[in-house]
């Protein structure tokens, strides 16, 4: 049953827990399933007591306004926990398009997922685990 993939129908995640931290890395388009695919992925992680996640979008060419719609649904939810939800390995327009749709106002974006883990990493240490 494994019909090609299209970047137009799917989405791959990957969820790597890490110490305080957890990275979902994308691969394919963020569209409104992609999109919840996202949302049902961060919100089991904050279940299980992250408060501070990074979406690796190395593997995303294309999000759609439907994609950054839950995008912002997620960074509201984040901000409501006092957690933190950070954006690395952007392609230049989902980079501008995320500035110009302000989710950078209230998600800090990083050229690369080092640069990322090692600023959210500290927020991770801080407040990552339920106390």
């Amino acid at each position: 049953m494994k019909a090609g993939t299209s970047m137009t129908e799917s989405l791959n995640l990957t969820v790597d827990r890490r110490d305080g931290l957890a990275v979902i890395y994308t691969e394919g388009y963020i569209n409104n399933q992609g999109g919840e695919e996202i949302a049902r992925a961060a919100y089991k992680l904050l279940d299980e007591g992250f408060k501070v996640l990074l979406l690796n979008l190395a593997g995303t060419k294309i999000v759609n306004s439907i994609g950054i719609s839950i995008l912002i649904e997620i960074i509201e939810k984040m901000i409501e926990i006092n957690g933190k939800l950070g954006f690395c390995c952007l392609t230049p327009t989902i980079d501008k398009t995320f500035h110009i749709m302000g989710l950078a106002q209230y998600a800090p974006i990083f050229d690369t997922e080092e640069r990322a883990l090692a600023e959210l990493g500290e927020l991770g240490e801080l407040g990552g685990h339920r106390g």
